[in-house]
């Protein structure tokens, strides 16, 4: 419980510890026993004494005032009272006050011995099906074997039990059941004991021997060194929740709503109060027991129920929900209430387009802002002496007084507010913006950010919230104020890149119309040209000749004039006095291409994308985001202008369709004929019909396009990246083509007609077949790729930037040597695209020149990287070293060097930056564009390949892939063999005089031919790879390229480009463990699962030592398995599996350290990442004005300089944080 210290502040704590509870810890945590059954007085509504909601044991209904209302008001704090005996406090107590029900017998806690594996069962040494029958009072177990041939632990039934005392006589041995019966066994236990003869054990046993044994050592080894012990698995006393945290509330019909834990206690009680009375008259013996087992299973409902036999059931048949369906799943207290949190000052809307907002700017509708800045306002009433006191200021609010607007005005100047959309699938979904009033109910959006927030216009709502200290004003201006946030962090491409209208409007001032009256005037200056334009004389598309006059500084800082004619268009010379005139696309060093506009071509999407990326480049983020608002500016104004529209004389259709659909009829007609005669398999037809269509589909195409005329408006909405594709005006005026039935399979019947002929009642039926799979698709693809990325946000949400170098006092720098990835003939990423950002492991020097381009552990930079790859070149090199999260030592989190740069800024990483939740977003943002398909290569059996995003959780759940490929287990030379019955591939290493053979199964294509000379790990047959079997053949190198390579396919076919790094943070922590062969002289126990560091650095000691170093090998697991694997038990149990990860942290006693993100979250701190790192919490306060500026200086050494840029958020926060305690002094 949080316990508040004398100031109201939570008790500071730096980790959690989670253990099994003693009946004493119980007792002490109880404020008294519940004896009754009853809830509250259903007359006087007050609660029943010694009952569930006891205020003597829990505390008072109402603040300061006892049961009987003798001392009612504060001043009688702490006393408590001599009629009812309720100490007079705080009612909030009702919900930190436990209490406990003394139990008449002991019961077995049911995680502890129903949980897989029965942790009970393990230490016992007794199967858990065994351990039921004693449990539940169906067999007897010996305690005590006295003189007779019984075995001790030996279970017996109800007749064996009755024949044994018949032959040996009755008190010759003992024997018992139910949990006390189990409760002395375990009290029997020797851990020190138990513990040695199981490592003595292990050392002999094999197979499934060992595995039990290890089981067991690892339950023993729990206990040994946890300090928990085994009988406290047994409940003598049981601890009875708040009543708060179980309440019960009148409803308007005068009945009760109640929580379901009230029933599953109050059955308890009754139960509990019957067996005491029944053991008080002495009852028969089995009387006694049919209530002690009743008491077991109420005490399993109460703590989860229907995990053992069929739930007990409220009204309706609904099964009660437990203490376990408390914490469990979605709606538990785990992921609806403290990792989801609700919060106030927040508000939501409708959003509409703002086309006259600047880029930080968004318009927050009047009454939404006066209810957000409510307190805001309300101060500044009272300030300027508009409202006498807040009471006042209040009502002025709420009356909505016209003096009001005004000062709210005042009070949203310089206050940022930050809008989100969900789904919030990566960072840029929250972003803060500056508010500017509007009338209306609706949020209005710049236009430009919707692409970051996957926004449209269609009826999409957005929230609002409001930062209200002063730090978070400064982080929302400083980091997430959207003029900051242009990049994309998947892989540092412009986000903000104009759409649709804007696009249009920049292609249509680009365009050159040859043959327009006026050609080749001249013209003196930009402004007459501009003039002869508004005058008529000319259009914004017609070819002239225009006088540039430019004033250019020597290098000795004086001025020179340059002047020139050029040939141009006035669209083309207004456009170019938005862009900054250096970014490079002209060579101006050149003679005479001073004058030369930057920009001179038609201006279409790409184009556009790829100007904003050089003025990022050679301008930053200040003049990207005011020549994106004259971007937008002007391509509004000119689509507008150009008054583009779509009607159906745009589609012309070819004139040659008619005869292209003839010719392919026939040749269909003729394959069909050679199927008759069996001169082809139904297959080959099927593709050959197939294919048939298809080319006759993409000359029609091709006629189509080349047809249209260039200032089609169709054909310039296409072809500017405006809307619209080739594959659409196709269906509009050429032929819809083939389509896919349900199954995926494509239908050899092609649609001929196009949109504008309209299709026929056939053709509408087929094409509706491909729609209707389109829009199911989307419905599970979506659920499946947020299901994906919260799987990889678990498994990364620990990797943060915690160090500058994992290796700077090491002499070696860890490296991973890369080249660029292909699969055969197909490049998937290019060598120059994966160094660009990344810290290199070696120098590289020219070999012409001798100049060094990098020195190792710098930065190979965009400007660097052409240069790097051309050394390489010249040096005939393919692979490089680098510095990879891969090869990263960091304890905790990983390094800024091996991670390289901060893709969203282009600048070095930051310390504290959570770059795993970065990795985990940039996978799974794009994951819903994924094809859900599986590949299905007609019909022939293991070759179906499942790609899109199947395949990348395949990856990442490291499964066994469908359409398995063989691999060569030893180098050596192939033959192939074939019999009638079976194809054989022998690889035969005449090195070492061994060969292999493999049988290939029945339809996969061989990748091998004969006398081919292979390595270890090389694929015989087509197909995916199985990483596990690669990592035991070839090692981690192979496997980790392997999985980059694979994922990055996926991605890359659908045109999606995501950096390496992020796929290197969910490999790296896929590959952390490493399974214990040998144990050595370690404390580890063969057959479990380590850390690779603490592996490494125990077998470093040991070593030193000159003892035994352990053994281990390599795994790789599951992002679901790993993450069930971290450390931290808190991350774990909110992820999955609640119960069996809370099981068995309670067991082994563990540690939270609570190093990752989500840990915090729950337990309320500010997360250790960005500002909430440890090193910004503790500010140091000064008086003096003086030391207050050599204060802020000294909170950043010189070697954090690296990690703050000069302004950087975390200087803000502090020195914001130094004033508000300075102001607070005076």
């Amino acid at each position: 419980m949080a316990q508040l210290d004398k100031i109201n502040e939570p008790v500071q704590f730096d980790s959690i510890k989670i253990g099994l509870a003693s009946p004493e810890k119980i007792l002490e945590w109880s404020h008294g026993e519940v004896k009754k059954p009853e809830t509250i007085n259903y007359r006087t509504l007050k609660p029943e004494k010694d009952g569930l909601f006891c205020e003597r044991i829990f505390g008072p209904v109402k603040d300061w005032e006892c049961h009987c209302g003798k001392y009612k008001k504060i001043r009688f704090k702490g006393v408590v009272c001599d009629r009812c005996g309720v100490e007079v406090t705080k009612s909030s107590v009702r919900r930190e006050r436990m209490g406990h029900i003394a139990l008449a017998a002991p019961v077995s806690h049911i995680w502890y011995f129903k949980g897989i594996p029965s942790r009970m069962g393990l230490i016992l040494d007794i199967s858990p099906r065994i351990l039921e029958r004693v449990l539940y009072f169906a067999s007897y177990i010996v305690l005590d074997k006295g003189e007779t041939q019984l075995e001790y632990k030996q279970v017996l039934s109800e007749k064996e039990y009755r024949d044994a005392v018949e032959q040996y006589g009755y008190g010759s041995f003992r024997a018992g059941m139910g949990a006390e019966a189990v409760l002395e066994l375990l009290r029997g236990i020797d851990l020190e004991k138990e513990y040695a003869e199981l490592r003595q054990e292990l050392d002999n046993a094999s197979g499934q021997k060992r595995a039990r044994i290890v089981k067991r050592l690892e339950v023993v080894e729990a206990f040994r060194s946890s300090g928990n012990l085994p009988e406290w698995m047994i409940l003598t006393q049981l601890p009875v929740i708040p009543p708060d945290l179980r309440p019960m509330v009148q409803l308007d019909g005068g009945r009760f709503a109640t929580s379901d834990l009230n029933d599953l206690y109050r059955r308890i009680i009754n139960r509990n109060n019957r067996l005491a009375r029944l053991l008080e008259l002495g009852a028969p013996e089995i009387i006694v027991r049919n209530e002690k087992r009743m008491l077991q299973e109420a005490v399993d409902a109460l703590i989860d129920n229907g995990r053992r036999g069929r739930p007990v059931t409220g009204p309706g048949n609904r099964a009660l929900k437990s203490l376990s369906d408390m914490l469990k799943g979605k709606q538990g207290r785990f992921r609806q209430n403290l990792l989801g949190k609700r919060v106030d000052y927040s508000g939501r809307s409708v959003i509409v387009v703002g086309p006259d907002l600047k880029i930080y700017q968004c318009g927050v509708p009047k009454e939404m802002a006066l209810e957000l800045f409510k307190p805001f306002v309300m101060k500044e009433l009272v300030n300027t002496g508009k409202a006498h006191n807040i009471k006042n200021a209040k009502k002025m609010v709420e009356r909505l007084d016209s003096q009001v607007w005004d000062i709210l005005e005042g009070v949203i100047k310089g206050h940022p507010v930050m809008l989100n959309r969900a789904p919030t699938l990566h960072r840029l979904g929250i972003q803060a913006f500056e508010p500017t009033l509007v009338e209306g109910k609706a949020i209005r959006l710049h236009p430009l950010v919707c692409a970051a927030f996957n926004a449209d216009f269609d009826g999409d709502q957005m929230a609002i919230h409001l930062p209200l200290t002063q730090e978070a004003q400064a982080e929302c201006r400083f980091m997430l104020l959207a003029p900051n946030n242009l990049l994309k962090p998947s892989d540092g491409g412009v986000v903000a890149v104009p759409s649709q209208d804007m696009v249009l409007g920049i292609y249509y001032i680009t365009q050159e119309r040859p043959g327009e009256p006026n050609e080749g005037m001249f013209f003196k200056s930009i402004n007459e040209a501009i003039l002869a334009k508004e005058n008529g004389y000319i259009t914004m598309h017609t070819r002239i000749k225009c006088r540039i006059k430019k004033v250019l500084k020597n290098e000795d800082g004086t001025d020179r004039i340059v002047e020139g004619v050029i040939n141009t268009t006035v669209g083309r010379l207004i456009f170019n006095e938005i862009i900054p005139q250096d970014l490079g696309f002209v060579d101006r060093s050149i003679p005479g291409n001073e004058i030369l506009p930057e920009i001179d071509e038609i201006v279409k999407k790409k184009n556009l994308k790829k100007i904003l990326e050089k003025i990022m480049d050679v301008h930053g983020a200040t003049q990207t985001a005011l020549s994106l608002d004259d971007i937008k500016a002007m391509g509004y104004q000119q689509s507008t202008i150009a008054a583009m529209t779509v009607s159906i004389s745009d589609m012309t259709v070819p004139a040659s369709k008619q005869q292209l659909l003839d010719e392919a009829q026939k040749t269909v007609d003729k394959i069909a004929r050679n199927y008759r005669r069996g001169l082809v398999t139904e297959e080959e037809r099927y593709q050959e019909v197939i294919d048939t269509w298809k080319k006759t589909d993409d000359q029609l195409t091709h006629d189509l396009l080349s047809g249209l005329d260039k200032y089609n408006n169709i054909f310039m909405m296409a072809d500017s990246g405006a809307r619209g594709s080739d594959k659409q005006i196709k269906q509009l005026a050429g032929m819809r083509g083939l389509m896919a039935d349900t199954t995926g399979r494509t239908i050899e019947l092609p649609i001929k007609s196009n949109f504008r002929e309209g299709l026929d009642v056939l053709e509408y039926f087929i094409s509706a077949h491909g729609a209707r799979k389109g829009l199911s698709d989307t419905a599970l693809r979506t659920a499946d790729s947020g299901y994906l990325t919260r799987r990889m946000v678990d498994v990364t949400q620990d990797l943060i930037i915690r160090e500058l170098d994992c290796a700077a006092n090491k002499d070696k720098i860890p490296f991973l040597e890369i080249s660029e990835l292909s699969d055969g003939q197909e490049k998937i990423e290019s060598l120059q695209d994966r160094i660009t950002g990344r810290y290199i492991a070696e120098d590289i020097v020219d070999p012409e020149t001798g100049k060094t381009i990098v020195t190792a552990d710098h930065m190979v930079t965009p400007k660097r990287a052409p240069r790097v790859i051309n050394a390489l070149n010249k040096m005939g090199r393919k692979t490089v070293k680098i510095r990879t999260v891969l090869t990263c030592r960091s304890k905790n989190g990983v390094c800024a060097k091996c991670y390289g740069s901060n893709l969203a800024t282009g600048q070095p990483v930051q310390i504290g930056e959570a770059v795993g939740i970065i990795a985990a977003q940039s996978i799974g943002e794009p994951g819903t564009q994924l094809t859900m398909r599986t590949f299905h290569t007609g019909g022939v059996a293991g070759g179906d390949i499942t790609q899109g995003l199947p395949r990348v959780e395949e990856l990442f759940e490291a499964r066994k892939p469908k359409g398995l490929a063989i691999l060569t287990e030893i180098p050596g030379v192939v033959e192939i063999k074939e019999t009638a019955k079976k194809r054989e591939v022998v690889v035969t290493d005449s090195v070492n005089a061994q060969s292999k053979t493999y049988l290939i199964p029945y339809g996969s294509r061989l990748k091998v031919q004969n006398g081919q000379v292979l390595e270890a790990g090389d694929v015989l047959t087509e197909g995916s790879i199985n990483p596990h079997d690669l990592l035991k053949i070839k090692g981690t190198k192979a496997v980790q390229d392997y999985m980059i390579s694979e994922v990055q396919r996926v991605y890359r076919l659908q045109g999606v480009e995501i950096q390496d790094r992020h796929i290197e943070m969910i490999v790296h922590q896929m590959m952390k463990k490493e399974r214990i062969n040998e144990s050595g002289d370690s404390h580890f126990i063969p057959g479990t699962t380590v850390d690779r560091l603490d592996f490494e650095d125990e077998n470093e000691r040991l070593i030193a030592e000159g003892k035994k170093p352990a053994e281990g090998t390599r795994i790789m697991l599951g992002i679901t398995k790993a993450s069930l694997a971290t450390d931290s038990f808190l991350s774990a149990a909110s992820f999955q599996e609640t119960t069996k990860v809370l099981t068995e942290a309670a067991i082994n006693g563990k540690r939270d350290n609570l190093v990752g993100l989500k840990e915090n979250v729950i337990i309320g701190k500010l997360i250790p990442a960005g500002t909430g790192m440890k090193r910004y919490r503790n500010v140091e306060l000064s008086q003096d004005e003086e030391d207050i500026e050599d204060e802020t200086e000294q909170l950043f050494t010189p070697d954090e300089a690296f990690d703050i840029d000069a302004e950087g958020v975390e200087r803000i926060a502090a020195r914001h944080r130094i004033e508000n305690q300075k102001n607070n002094v005076l």
